[in-house]
C-alpha cells in the first residue's frame, strides 16, 4: 500500500502543518517558538494502529500465498519449535500458529519437554532443515538453560531463518549496495511499516533509537539508516540522551523502561514508535497490572505528530512480520525476488 499522502495546511500561528485524520490534541506555541512549554501553535497528534497495518500485511501475504499454491504449487511452510511449558511462550506460539493458519500456511509444530538435551534438539532442527515443506524455522526463545541458545539458532539454515537473526542476514542487512537479507528482524520490519504506512517521511529526517538490542535497536538503526536518515543511537552509557532525543524528528524506544522517555524531552511534531511492553500496578484491572510503553504517553499528546499505543501498536506488527518473512522465504525457494520492506522514492523498491 502507498504511503498516505500528506496534505499542507495552514492555520493561525502556524506557517504550515500536516492534515491528517483523527482528534487533534493541541498544544500551542507562539511564532517562531521552538518549545513544547509555550501553549499557542496547536500539534496535532495522531495514533498509528498496529492492528489495522497489521491486518493489512496479513492480507497481502493471504494473496501471495494464494498466487504461490497457484502458480508454484509451493505453500508456505512455518515450523515452530516449542521447549518447555512456559505459559507466555505458549501463549506465543499459540498467536504464531493461530496468524499462519489465517494466511493458510503450512505449518509444523514441534514440542519438545524442558529436559531435552542439546543433541536432541539439534536433531529437531536438522529434520525441518532437510524438509522441503518448511521454508522458515523458528525457535521460541528463551530455551532452558542446558541448552546453548546462540548453538541451535546458528544450525538454522539461512534460507529457513524466520526471525532474521541469522550473521549472514544481519550482514547483508547492514551492508550498502549488497545482496538483500533473506529475512529480516521482525519488530525492526515494524517498525519501518508502521512509519511508511502512516505517511512518516524518513529521508533527510533525524531519527533516534533508544536501545542497542541486536533484536531491535541494532537492526532497526540500520533500516533508518538505509532511507536516509541520520540515526544516533542512545543507550545506558549515553551521556545527555535528552539532548538528542530533542532533536529528533523519528524517535524508536525499546529500552525497557516504562514511561522512561517523558513528553517534555520530544521536539514538537515528531513521530514516535514505541517498542516497550512494561507491566506498571494498577489496582483496577483484574489482573492488577497494565502494560504500558517506554515514552510518557498522555505527556507525548500535542506534542508527537504520530505515536503507537502500548497496545496495540508494534506489538502486532512483529507477528504480521514474521509471515511476510516467511513468505519470502518461500519465494525464494523457487527462484521469486523477495518483496521488499523498504520503500523507494520513485517507482522501484530499494532491497531490504
Amino acid at each position: 500500500m502507498d504511503a498516505i499522502a500528506a496534505r499542507p495546511l495552514a492555520f493561525a500561528g502556524l506557517a504550515a502543518g500536516v492534515l491528517v485524520a483523527g482528534v487533534i490534541i493541541g498544544k500551542t506555541l507562539p511564532d517562531g517558538c521552538c518549545s513544547c512549554s509555550c501553549k499557542k501553535k496547536k500539534v496535532e497528534t495522531k495514533l498509528i494502529d498496529g492492528k489495522a497495518i497489521s491486518a493489512q500485511i496479513r492480507a497481502e501475504v493471504k494473496q501471495h500465498t494464494a498466487e504461490l499454491q497457484e502458480k508454484h504449487g509451493v505453500v508456505p511452510g512455518l515450523a515452530v519449535i516449542l521447549v518447555g511449558s512456559r505459559k507466555d511462550s505458549e501463549s506465543y506460539v499459540r498467536n504464531k500458529k493461530k496468524a499462519a493458519a489465517e494466511v493458510d500456511f503450512h505449518t509444523v509444530d514441534v514440542t519438545l519437554p524442558d529436559t531435552v538435551t542439546q543433541a536432541e534438539l539439534m536433531a529437531e532442527v536438522e529434520k525441518l532443515n532437510k524438509d522441503p515443506k518448511v521454508h522458515a524455522i523458528l525457535v521460541q526463545l528463551p530455551l532452558p538453560p542446558q541448552i546453548d541458545e546462540a548453538t541451535i539458532l546458528k544450525a538454522i539454515r539461512v534460507d529457513k531463518d524466520a526471525d532474521g537473526f541469522s550473521a549472514e542476514n544481519v550482514g547483508n542487512l547492514c551492508l550498502k549496495g549488497g545482496d538483500p537479507p533473506l529475512a529480516v528482524p521482525c519488530t525492526p520490519a515494524g517498525c519501518i511499516e508502521l512509519l511508511q504506512r502512516s505517511g512518516v517521511q524518513v529521508k533527510g529526517k533525524t531519527a533516534v533509537v533508544i536501545g542497542r538490542s541486536n533484536i531491535v535497536g541494532m537492526p532497526v538503526s540500520q533500516l533508518l539508516q538505509s532511507m536516509d536518515a541520520t540515526v544516533t543511537v542512545c543507550h545506558s552509557r549515553t551521556p545527555d540522551m535528552v539532548a538528542h532525543i530533542k532533536n529528533a524528528d523519528i524517535v524508536v524506544a525499546a529500552i525497557g523502561k516504562a514511561y522512561f522517555v517523558k513528553g517534555s524531552w520530544l521536539k514538537p511534531g515528531c513521530a514516535v514508535i514505541d517498542v516497550g511492553i512494561n507491566s506498571i500496578e494498577d489496582s483496577t484491572k483484574k489482573a492488577g497490572y497494565r502494560l504500558v510503553g517506554d515514552v510518557a504517553f498522555d505527556e507525548a499528546q500535542g506534542i508527537a505528530s504520530y505515536i503507537t499505543p502500548v497496545p496495540g501498536g508494534v506489538g502486532p506488527m512483529t507477528i504480521a512480520m514474521l509471515l511476510k518473512n516467511t513468505v519470502n522465504l518461500a519465494r525464494h525457494s523457487v527462484g521469486l525476488p523477495r518483496i521488499p520492506l523498504r520503500r523507494a522514492d520513485g517507482p522501484a523498491a530499494m532491497g531490504a
